[in-house]
């Protein structure tokens, strides 16, 4: 089948960036339907008048008409709050921060909207993500985007070999400024509009007022704990793996009560905003969490040894590897990263009983739980898992 005849559905979700995705497939020849998802309008949880959907949603309407391809609306929202939001208020409630972006592209944007294109007797669907897919062999491999400061193929760390030989990501290979520069050119209506922010469906409420909706506010301690409680700084040496990816374990006596907080579930580790303590030179971050207890504690800068680790460790149950075929703990030279725009560090991949053990070559900051790690092998990302 060439380009010509193959049919391609864009998602559009009323930015710059697929806005361009879709006229760049239309530019080579390809039959394209845009399709905007609606995956959030809980009036319960959110206020209608700040969620930004209906101004995106006739955005990407107006690109379309522009373009002169077919054009659609699909409510995913039902779906949505079941596999992201209420998933996303389970973690919280017991600690971990989970990644609802990294969840989205899982589980809507890749996996339901993938179906419903398929349903338009779609070869292929598009988006505006910054990264690329090759194929090697019989292998579709995830691509880092060109531009280093787009890049968003952590997003994409949970992909699949399916997934993947479906994907056209047409902006792998462009910078930011020249996807303006197209739309511009092109008189895109999108070609001036702001990146979106923050989470992808809350619109411009905070994350913690977000939260609070859902979840009971709870009065608890706050411990400041010195810098020498920590594993790294005994004098013993220590080689469990399992000790090292745990940290040290934070008890009620390890430090004095500074103030109180209103629930330990609307904190996450390596915090420094909201703790509202003072009297101390340097500022207050979360060094670790007690949901069960309903205990946060902290330690004074951010250079604080509880914020330290080298160790994380992933279940294997929670261990994703794009190539089913490959034994990631075999490759040299990996590099990783634990959050978004993190900069490539230097990792061991070490594989033990039901787990597997990321071991950096430098100390990393505020590890948390329930977030994601990324590995890569040169620009290629291999596997990712949620961090235990």
């Amino acid at each position: 089948m060439t380009n010509k005849t193959a049919r391609v559905v864009v998602g559009m979700s009323g930015g710059v960036d697929s806005s361009v995705a879709a006229y760049l497939m239309k530019e080579q020849g390809y039959d394209v339907i845009g399709i905007f998802m609606k995956n959030w309008h809980d009036e319960t949880v959110t206020i209608s008048d700040e969620c930004p959907w209906l101004e995106d949603s006739y955005d990407a309407m107006i690109v379309a008409k522009k373009l002169m391809i077919p054009f659609q609306v699909i409510d995913f929202s039902k779906e949505y709050k079941k596999r992201i939001v209420d998933y996303m208020f389970g973690e919280y409630k017991v600690g971990r921060t989970p990644n609802p972006d990294i969840l989205c592209n899982k589980e809507i944007k890749f996996d339901l909207f993938l179906k419903k294109a398929l349903e338009f007797n779609a070869d292929y669907i598009a988006t505006g993500h910054y990264a690329s897919v090759r194929k090697k062999g019989n292998v579709f491999e995830l691509i880092s985007g060109l531009d280093k400061k787009k890049d968003q193929s952590y997003f994409l760390c949970q992909l699949n070999q399916n997934q993947l030989s479906k994907i056209i990501f047409p902006l792998g290979n462009l910078n930011k400024a020249e996807v303006r520069e197209i739309a511009k050119k092109n008189n895109l209506v999108t070609a001036d509009k702001k990146d979106s922010q923050g989470l992808c469906f809350i619109g411009k409420v905070k994350l913690p007022i977000f939260l609070q909706q859902k979840l009971k506010k709870k009065s608890g301690k706050i411990i400041l704990v010195p810098k020498s409680l920590s594993i790294y700084s005994s004098n013993k040496k220590i080689n469990d793996l399992d000790e090292l990816s745990n940290g040290y374990i934070y008890n009620e006596n390890d430090g004095e009560v500074v103030g109180t907080h209103v629930g330990a579930h609307f904190y996450t580790i390596g915090q420094r905003k909201g703790i509202s303590v003072g009297g101390t030179k340097d500022p207050l971050y979360v060094v670790a969490l007690d949901t069960k207890k309903n205990i946060i504690y902290v330690g004074e800068g951010d250079n604080h040894p509880g914020l330290m680790r080298k160790v994380l460790s992933i279940k294997k149950s929670q261990f994703h590897n794009i190539d089913d075929a490959s034994d990631i703990t075999k490759v040299q030279g990996l590099k990783a990263r634990i959050r978004y725009r993190q900069s490539l560090q230097s990792v061991q991949v070490k594989r033990k009983n039901s787990k597997y053990f990321f071991i950096f070559d430098e100390y990393q900051k505020s590890i948390t739980s329930g977030q994601f790690v990324a590995v890569y092998k040169d620009d290629v990302l291999l596997a990712s898992g949620v961090i235990s």
